[in-house]
C-alpha cells in the first residue's frame, strides 16, 4: 500500500488581504475618531503602510487592521508589523506579510514531527513546505493535531491530505 501524505505551508489568500485592508480603510475614512488626523493604510509596494498625526491614532489603525484579518480567517503569525516611526509630523507603520516557511522553521517543525510524533512518519523540506508521509493515515492525523496544539510563531495550514 503507498503511503498517505499532506503537505504543511504557511500561505496567505493576498485577495483576503486586500479586502481587509480596503474594509479599514473605508473603517478609518468614516470613523469621528480618525477625523483630520491623516490616517492613512494602503499597500506601498510589497509593504504596508499606515500613517497618522500620532502613535496612538497609527497603533488603533494597526489594531482595525488586525481585527479585519481574523474576521477573515487570516492568522496574525503571518502579519510583521513593525513599531511606529515618527516621520515628519507623522507616525508610520510599516508591515508585510510572511508567506513560506524557512529552513529554520521547517526544520524545527520536521525535529518536533521526528520528536514527539508517531514512529513511522516521515518528513521532508521541500523548498518552502513540508511534506509528511506515513503509511498510517491516523499516525498522519495524529501530527496535525499535535501541530496544532504546539505554539509556533509563524502560521501553518495543512493541505494536500491524501
Amino acid at each position: 500500500m503507498a503511503d498517505s501524505s499532506f503537505d504543511i505551508v504557511s500561505k496567505v489568500d493576498r485577495q483576503e488581504v486586500d479586502n481587509a485592508l480596503n474594509q479599514t480603510s473605508k473603517e478609518i475614512a468614516q470613523r469621528f475618531d480618525f477625523k483630520n488626523v491623516g490616517a492613512h493604510i494602503g499597500w506601498t509596494g510589497e509593504q504596508i503602510e499606515m500613517r497618522a498625526n500620532s502613535e496612538e491614532r497609527v497603533n488603533a489603525i494597526l489594531d482595525v487592521f488586525q481585527g479585519k484579518l481574523i474576521k477573515r480567517s487570516i492568522s496574525l503569525k503571518s502579519l510583521d508589523a513593525g513599531e511606529p516611526k515618527a516621520s515628519g509630523k507623522e507616525y508610520k507603520i510599516f508591515a508585510s506579510i510572511q508567506e513560506g516557511i524557512s529552513q529554520e522553521n521547517a526544520k524545527k517543525v520536521s525535529k518536533i514531527i521526528r520528536d514527539e510524533g508517531p514512529k513511522g512518519v516521515k518528513a521532508q523540506i521541500q523548498g518552502d513546505e513540508l511534506r509528511v508521509s506515513s503509511k498510517n493515515r491516523d499516525d498522519l492525523q495524529e501530527v496535525i493535531a499535535l501541530l496544532k496544539g504546539k505554539d509556533l510563531e509563524f502560521a501553518l495550514q495543512f493541505v494536500n491530505y491524501r
